[in-house]
């Protein structure tokens, strides 16, 4: 299975949303890191086929994926930012209706159904009405229903969006495993969650793609780059208005910096390993 993005632009007016991104996707996980704005969310868009591209095409498997039409459906499986559901329904309610609009059938929708509540650690809330839900628990009926037809291209915007740390930790166990024989797309500002799971990461600035490839490929640009610096409270506010400084920590009376610099700083700093944060951060400092 192969997705192919091919030369893929969205204009909004004078507005260029995604600008002449391509790519080649096969199974794994891709991790879509960018600012807000940077074109992220319109582009899953128009791979979902939802929003129509201004130029460029998307292809599956060589077949352009627009002129597929319910056959290209049938292998996708979206979370948008913010999903709709109905907040008298439960969770199961709401999956067997997502169910339905799928076209899957009625026997397999329940037993399904059943086993994503699982899955997603719903089961014991499967009477209680989503709008009692909180944050994370809404959060994972829509991976839930994303997951239904059993997609062979899962998209999913801001998915750990209201998950606390164990919650996100099932995801993205379950993410990994399911990963194995299908393309998954995910977009987050939690860098750590991609730098756990993702088999390669997509870049995006200002709507173009400016970096892609495995998180060792990536963080080895920012090699060098990354410094550890102890100083004191006064001199770590002068720093934060000179430098790039990722992280501080308190120890003591003291302050630890971690300063983003092509060089040295200081002869005091010690060099770090450079992490996908650590890239993240200096590509948008720029």
């Amino acid at each position: 299975m192969e997705l192919s993005v091919d030369r893929l632009t969205k204009h909004y007016g004078r507005k260029i949303a995604v600008d002449c991104v391509s790519a080649v996707l096969k199974p794994g996980v891709y991790g879509l890191l960018g600012e807000n704005g940077a074109g992220k969310t319109t582009l899953m868009r128009m791979l979902c086929a939802i929003l129509e591209s201004t130029s460029g095409e998307v292809f599956l498997d060589g077949r352009e994926v627009t002129a597929m039409g319910a056959d290209y459906r049938d292998l996708l499986g979206y979370l948008p930012q913010d999903f709709g559901y109905y907040p008298n329904y439960t969770a199961k309610e709401f999956l067997l209706y997502m169910a339905a609009l799928k076209g899957i059938p009625r026997d397999i929708a329940g037993k399904r159904t059943e086993e994503l509540l699982d899955v997603v650690g719903l089961n014991e809330a499967v009477t209680k009405k989503i709008k009692t839900f909180s944050g994370g628990m809404k959060q994972r009926v829509g991976i839930a229903q994303a997951l239904l037809n059993h997609p062979k291209l899962l998209i999913l915007d801001e998915p750990t969006a209201g998950l606390d740390p164990k919650e996100r930790v099932r995801f993205r166990n379950l993410i990994s495993d399911y990963a194995k024989d299908c393309i998954v797309m995910l977009s987050t500002h939690i860098v750590s969650d991609i730098e756990a799971i993702a088999d390669e990461v997509l870049l995006m600035r200002k709507g173009k793609l400016v970096a892609q490839g495995s998180v060792s490929e990536l963080t080895k640009k920012a090699e060098g780059k990354v410094w550890e610096l102890t100083v004191s409270e006064a001199e770590a506010s002068r720093w934060q208005e000179k430098a790039a400084v990722a992280n501080l920590r308190h120890e003591g009376e003291k302050v630890v910096l971690r300063i983003l610099a092509d060089a040295k700083p200081v002869e005091e700093a010690v060099p770090c390993v450079a992490t996908l944060e650590d890239l993240y951060l200096q590509s948008f400092n720029e």
